[in-house]
């Protein structure tokens, strides 16, 4: 299949998903962003890094978005059948999860550019680091709207409440557990726990680039590579679910 149709198809998917969803729910963008916002409130109250703050804030727009709304697109979905239609057209599963991974983005850009715009006017984030800072958030996004939609084809018949849940216990799971809106310092001897999450890794990268921390060369490349093989083996198993469906 021809990498320009699986581009046209993922961005009519996308559009078919967020518009509706933009005219039905307009204060949508502002909740979204306050979700991510609400730990900063914490944080300024205990006295914390509001630049780490900042940086977790924009982690955790990509990457809660991207795993909560890849498990609960099936739950929209019973209701207005567009993945069974699609499905049945010649339309690569690749494309649907791109497509449905973006209309969340979309939706949620506004509040994402919101905090980089604060981080940057506040000197948080170097301008000459913000394509490396922007690559991180959409590898991190990529990645885990691709473990998600892999989740979803598991849950076909799972309830509403069910899906919901596990969307809401591995989004937040995935925010607040590993050192996303906290230093990777906290950890100890246990920091090399932050590599192995797609969030936690694409903080300290941010984190790198924004002069917060230090690391060496090698580990930068070693986060790099881990960010970009969790992306590569999402889509791997994006691809093997879609054959298994197919079949």
């Amino acid at each position: 299949m021809k990498i320009g149709k699986m581009v046209r198809d993922a961005l009519v998917i996308a559009a078919l998903k967020a518009i509706p969803d933009l005219k039905r729910q307009p204060l949508m963008l502002m909740v979204i962003g306050l979700i991510s916002a609400l730990p900063l409130f914490f944080i300024l109250i205990f006295g914390g890094e509001i630049s780490y703050g900042l940086i977790g804030a924009m982690i955790s727009t990509v990457g809660f978005i991207g795993i909560a709304a890849a498990i609960q697109d099936i739950t929209w979905d019973r209701y207005v059948k567009i993945r069974q239609m699609i499905v049945a057209m010649p339309v690569h599963p690749i494309s649907y999860m791109m497509g449905a991974a973006l209309a969340p983005l979309i939706l949620s850009s506004p509040g994402l550019v919101f905090f980089l715009t604060l981080a940057l006017w506040l000197g948080f984030l170097p301008v000459h680091a913000l394509g490396w800072i922007i690559a991180a958030l959409l590898l991190c996004w990529a990645g885990l709207s691709g473990i998600g939609f892999v989740i979803s084809t598991y849950l076909q018949k799972a309830s509403v409440y069910t899906l919901n849940n596990i969307s809401n216990i591995l989004g937040l799971g995935l925010i607040f557990l590993p050192p996303v809106y906290y230093p990777e310092e906290l950890l100890g001897g246990l920091n090399w726990v932050a590599v192995l999450f797609p969030t936690s890794n694409a903080a300290g990268l941010v984190r790198a680039y924004s002069g917060l921390i230090t690391l060496p060369p090698e580990m930068i490349v070693i986060r790099w590579l881990a960010l970009l093989a969790m992306m590569f083996i999402a889509i791997l198993l994006v691809a093997f679910k879609a054959k298994w469906r197919e079949n």
